[in-house]
Formats: C-alpha cells, sequence, structure tokens
C-alpha cells in the first residue's frame, strides 16, 4: 500500500541507520578504550566482578606499600644493630689492650678516654634509628609492649585459617615473670641440656620443620625472638608479663612438641596449651582470625642502649671501667655476653625483614595474576578484531 502519511520503507532505513550508527559507537569506544566492558550498561554482571576485583587489586596495592615501610623500619634498625656492632668491637680491642699490665697511668687514662666516648656513641645511634616514627632498637616499639611493632601481610579476611595461633599456660609458682628471668625461674621445670622446641609447619602439600634450641638459663625474651629468629620468620612468639602467658603466632598452620636430648617428647606445660595429661603430646595450633579483617605479622622489636635489663647490653654499664688489668677483663667479658646477645637479635631482624620480603614478593605476583584476570573479562581483543556487542545482563 502507498500512503501519503506513512513511509514504511523510510522507517525501516531509519532503524537500520540507528543500529549501524550504535554499533560504530560501540566499535570506536572498544577502540577508544581497550574495553569490551567499560561500563555497566555493557555487561552488568562482568562489569560487577571486575569491580571487586580491581578493589582487591588497590587492597594489595596498599597492604605491600605497608610492607615496604615494614622493610624500611626494620632495614634501619639492622643498620643501626650493625652500627652498634661495630663499636662493642672496638670497646672490645679497647678492653684487650688495657689488659696490658705494663701500661701507665696516662696511658690507662687516654684508653679509658676512648672506651667513653665509643660507649657513649651507642644510645645515640639506636635513638636515631627511627623511620616513619618506628624504632625497633630502642625499645619505643619492643615485642610484647602495647606499642610492639606489626605489619599487615594479606588483605584477605580474618577466617579460619587465616592466622594460625597458639597459647601457652600460665608459668607456674608465682605468677608472672619479667621477661629477664629464666626459664627454669619462670616455669619450674628442669629443662636440661639438648632440650628443644619442635614447629612443624605446614603450607599447601609442604610441611617444614624448625627446631628452635632452648636452655634453662635462656630468658624468657631470649627464647621469644629465638622463635622468630630459628623458624626463619614463620612462627612468632609474644610474652605479656601481666598473665604470664607466651603466645605463638603464623600465617600458615603448625604444630609444636618440646622434645628433649634424645627426641622424646617432654612436658610441654608453660610452653603452649596443655590440653592433655599425656607427655609428649603434638599441640595443634587454632586457626582464627586475623584481626579486623587482615593478617599481620609482628617484628621483634629491642632496646639496644646501653644497660636496659634483660636486653643484648644489659652489661655494657658507665661502671665499665680499664683503670687495672682485672677491671678491664670483666669489661671485656661483658662485651663479650653483649655481642652475643646482639648478633642474636640480629639474627632476628633479619630473618623477619626476609620473610616481609617473600610475601611481599608473592602479594606483587598475585597482584599480577589478577590484573590478568580482569583483562581476560574486560579487555577487547583487538588482534581478532572488534566482534560483537556483549550482551547486557538480563
Amino acid at each position: 500500500m502507498t500512503s501519503v502519511n506513512t513511509n514504511y520503507g523510510a522507517l525501516v532505513a531509519l532503524q537500520s541507520l540507528n543500529q549501524t550508527t550504535m554499533e560504530l559507537g560501540q566499535v570506536q569506544n572498544r577502540v577508544n578504550t581497550g574495553l569490551k566492558v567499560a561500563s555497566a550498561k555493557d555487561n552488568g554482571a562482568v562489569f560487577a566482578i571486575a569491580e571487586g576485583q580491581r578493589s582487591r587489586v588497590a587492597s594489595l596495592g596498599a597492604v605491600m606499600d605497608g610492607m615496604d615501610r615494614a622493610s624500611s623500619v626494620i632495614d634501619v634498625g639492622l643498620s643501626a644493630g650493625e652500627a652498634v656492632g661495630d663499636i662493642l668491637k672496638q670497646l672490645k680491642e679497647k678492653s684487650v689492650a688495657a689488659q696490658a699490665t705494663d701500661l701507665s697511668t696516662d696511658q690507662r687514662d687516654a684508653l679509658q678516654a676512648d672506651f667513653d666516648a665509643l660507649r657513649n656513641q651507642v644510645d645515640q645511634i639506636v635513638n636515631a634509628a627511627t623511620f616513619n616514627g618506628s624504632n625497633l632498637v630502642n625499645g619505643t616499639n619492643k615485642t610484647g609492649t602495647s606499642n610492639e611493632f606489626t605489619v599487615m601481610t594479606t588483605d584477605g579476611a580474618g577466617t579460619a585459617g587465616g592466622t594460625y595461633t597458639m597459647a601457652g599456660a600460665a608459668f607456674a609458682t608465682n605468677g608472672p615473670f619479667s621477661a629477664s628471668a629464666t626459664l627454669d625461674d619462670a616455669t619450674g621445670l628442669t629443662i636440661a641440656a639438648g632440650s628443644k622446641l619442635q614447629f612443624e609447619i605446614t603450607a599447601g602439600n609442604e610441611t617444614t620443620t624448625f627446631t628452635v634450641d632452648m636452655a634453662g638459663t635462656d630468658t624468657i625474651s631470649e627464647f621469644v625472638d629465638s622463635v622468630a629468629s630459628q623458624s626463619n620468620g614463620r612462627v612468632t612468639a609474644s610474652y605479656d608479663d601481666t598473665t604470664g602467658v607466651i603466645s605463638y603466632s603464623a600465617s600458615e598452620a603448625f604444630k609444636v612438641l618440646m622434645v628433649d636430648s634424645a627426641g622424646d617428647g617432654v612436658d610441654e606445660d608453660g610452653f603452649f596449651d596443655k590440653t592433655t595429661d599425656d607427655t609428649g603430646a603434638t599441640m595443634t595450633a587454632s586457626p582464627g582470625g586475623g584481626g579486623g579483617g587482615a593478617n599481620q605479622l609482628t617484628v621483634s622489636g629491642f632496646d639496644f642502649r646501653l644497660g636496659v635489663s634483660g636486653q643484648a647490653l644489659a652489661g655494657v654499664t658507665n661502671s665499665l671501667s680499664l683503670s687495672s688489668a682485672a677491671s678491664a677483663e670483666t669489661a671485656s667479658t661483658a662485651i663479650d655476653t653483649a655481642l652475643t646477645a646482639l648478633n642474636k637479635d640480629l639474627a632476628t631482624l633479619g630473618a623477619q625483614s626476609k620473610a616481609v620480603d617473600v610475601q611481599k614478593s608473592f602479594l606483587g605476583k598475585l597482584s599480577d595474576s589478577i590484573e590478568a584476570g580482569i583483562g581476560n573479562l574486560v579487555d577487547a581483543d583487538l588482534a581478532e578484531g572488534i566482534g560483537p556487542p556483549a550482551s547486557s545482563a538480563s
């Protein structure tokens, strides 16, 4: 039918032109953005998934920024500790020189002046080892205090399996002890030569066993530090001197067994949760929350200042003298003790620095994989052509 009022052919042509214009607009948008799903109207479901994963990538970026800052804090602490170690070695040299019996009073006075000047630099160094307000070597962020230094290691929610923890039984006899108390005194147990704590850590299908050497003369603080050091930072320990409890934490599943020199299980009281009366029982850490939806690693903090009780340089005080061969020998012994303790603490910091670096490397690879997954969802494949428009979600 021919009609003056309605031109059906023109209407069909106009619809075809509008469709062509729309498809050209979509093609041009894909060329401009490189995306086949640039907004929710392109494909609502895919867009929602991609936005969620972009949020995850942003979260991982924030976590890695935090780990970069943590690495800097640890590195600054390590640098200060190494500088303190260099000073201790020079102090050792002076104290050995002063053990000679043929020195005059003036010569001893000169050695004493050098000795005092070197020793007085220690506190200046450790107090200056601050990065972004944190200091791991002057007691500011010492382990076991309310200001202990923690770093986020993942953005994962703190659900079961996120963080594994184990709380020890409270130390026996007289209740909580200071961190400088020895293990024998604090527990009432006899820790024989060769006693060890074994941590069995499981990550996926791989199980690794770390052995923590212990002695009854070790202080609680030394034992806590050695857990992180001898497990390469994969398990950390902390001591609460208000409850008398040592707690263990890891981002992986772990078990603990205390053994004697023969490898036989012994009484585990005081070192982890005594859930059975049987001696030699292997205790399994409990999976729990990651604290505010994110897992954290507690980095061991120390106090390398002079004369601080229970810390590496506790015996290096202003009372050390080179006024006689005998007093110089006493000073030399105190410095040897300080060097041994300092190196042990630095080993702990080094292990934890490595643990942070390993986790950061993993998060970087994880972020790259997620980015690739987002690209698979929303990127236009320009090598094969633009292809048909993405269907909208119903």
